[in-house]
């Protein structure tokens, strides 16, 4: 049976706010514990939620073990069986090649050797200021392929966590010649992770039977996402040939393209010297919406939402992602599902004006509100705290030019749903990265985005698509402050997951 939702698979066959002056704050705050209010009670072992009336009973000894593998159609072994040793392997191999390829480098950073190695191993960890992408993209990414060389070798999330940041803290200390940095360890041992999860439950998504992809387009698909994923399926075949159990999540996502022109632009800089037109491509998901009868949130990343964008003047303008680390569903009558818990965070932003990346954790929910039998409202609403890396992107400024500092931030993204016709997005994020914990150069910044987007179906899964974004940036430093502003307007063609806009029905 298929879920509501996207289907991951369509979308590799078929492609294989400037309301700024409110406080985004505090708007989560008061969405966050508006809809949580009613629904716990604190006993005394904490959060206590009554079990739900409307979920499915599920037999104890029929529930799957808390991080089961499918079966595969080929492999016919009960549950992968875990090895502890190929991860590391595999994680020392993928680092010694990526130390060959960067010993070229003219800096001779990468050119290590034992007493570099021994030099760092008394050093203390100090914050590095290789360029922006580097250490806010780069590394984050390398972490997901740590993640995901343990994930895809039959490790739980927790596991695969203790193998990235054990990756990240020898390639720290045996890959360059230059001191640790602890930046680099929160961005790749942990920022990695929780980007390495929802690549690797996107990876085996597309692996799962069903619909009318072949079999060799669905690895071919797997391998893209999670490159890690698709080279021990590759390489160990029959061993490690099993799939994840998604226990078939409701989620929903979508494909945009189009183009979007600035309608306004402040900066210190002139703003010719920025292209105002430009291509964008946009994919976003959220999987494990709650509200689906038998869907249970015991494993990290049982929901998450991962969002990408990609831009002609820019290359890679956002990648952002966002799961339930630890948490339980909740309902309040009839018509609210949601889910509340801890949630952790990788955001990677860097419109034309500015650049922010940040790591966090946060408290919040996501739930569901049906309005009506057409109208739902869905939502997420997160407080927490992060370790963030903002600069300024204005021509000719140094891609070494940015500061880092812990940052409490907030978010509150909704969705309303209008039948099978209409959906608005409204999706506002706001960074304050402070001096704490901050390097030398440290300076204040206060970052506000804001997303709104009307999507109207045009047949089936076709749609059309029209989108504002506005972005702020309040910056304080010793020499002065700052205030950038941004804000276009766009057009897109959207090709939806499903017919819908990713309601969940459990009535």
């Amino acid at each position: 049976m298929r879920t509501l939702g996207c289907d991951v698979r369509s979308f590799t066959a078929s492609a294989c706010r400037l309301a700024i002056g409110g406080r985004p704050a505090r708007l989560a705050a008061v969405f966050a514990l508006g809809m949580a209010s009613g629904a716990a009670a604190w006993g005394e072992t904490g959060l206590v939620i009554p079990a739900p009336a409307w979920a499915v009973a599920i037999d104890d000894a029929a529930r799957p073990a808390s991080d089961e593998f499918d079966l595969s159609v080929k492999s016919g072994n009960p549950q992968v069986r875990k090895n502890f040793y190929l991860p590391a392997a595999e994680i020392i191999g993928f680092e010694a090649l990526l130390n060959l390829a960067n010993r070229r480098d003219s800096s001779g950073d990468y050119k290590s050797n034992l007493s570099s190695i021994r030099r760092n191993l008394g050093s203390s960890w100090n914050v590095d200021h290789d360029p922006f992408r580097t250490n806010q993209l780069g590394h984050p990414y390398a972490g997901s392929m740590y993640h995901t060389f343990a994930r895809s070798l039959g490790h739980d999330y927790w596991e695969s966590l203790a193998y990235t940041f054990a990756g990240s803290a020898l390639w720290e200390i045996a890959g360059e010649r230059t001191r640790p940095s602890r930046n680099d360890q929160i961005n790749t041992g942990i920022g990695g992770t929780f980007l390495g999860e929802a690549l690797f439950r996107l990876s085996n998504l597309m692996l799962e039977p069903g619909g009318d992809n072949p079999p060799w387009l669905r690895e071919l698909g797997a391998a893209l996402i999670s490159p890690a994923t698709g080279f021990n399926r590759l390489v160990f075949r029959e061993r490690m040939d099993a799939i994840f159990a998604s226990r078939n999540p409701a989620y929903y996502g979508r494909l945009q393209l189009g183009f979007s022109q600035t309608t306004h632009d402040h900066q210190v800089a002139s703003a010719s010297q920025f292209p105002r037109n430009e291509a964008v491509a946009d994919f976003s998901i959220d999987y494990g919406l709650p509200g689906k009868p038998g869907y249970a949130y015991t494993r990290p990343f049982d929901y998450f939402n991962l969002q990408a964008t990609v831009s002609s003047a820019n290359g890679f303008e956002s990648l952002m992602t966002r799961g339930l680390l630890l948490g339980t569903d909740y309902e309040a009558g009839a018509n609210y599902r949601g889910i509340f818990g801890l949630y952790g965070s990788y955001d990677y932003l860097a419109p034309q004006i500015y650049r922010v990346s940040s790591t966090a954790l946060s408290v919040g929910t996501t739930a569901e509100f049906r309005l009506s039998e057409s109208i739902a409202l869905q939502g997420t609403g997160l407080l927490g705290v992060g370790y963030a890396a903002v600069g300024s992107t204005r021509p000719n400024a140094s891609d070494l030019e940015y500061h880092y500092g812990l940052a409490p931030q907030a978010l509150i993204a909704l969705r309303a749903i209008f039948g099978n016709k209409t959906s608005l997005d409204l999706t506002a994020r706001e960074y304050f990265v402070s001096r704490i914990a901050a390097d030398s150069g440290g300076g204040r910044d206060n970052i506000i985005r804001v997303d709104a987007t009307v999507t109207m179906r045009l047949n089936r899964r076709h749609a059309i698509s029209v989108k504002y974004l506005g972005n702020r940036r309040d910056a304080s430093f010793a020499g002065g402050d700052l205030t950038q502003t941004r804000a276009t307007v766009g057009i897109f063609y959207t090709y939806l997951g499903q017919d819908g806009f990713g309601k969940v029905d459990w009535h």
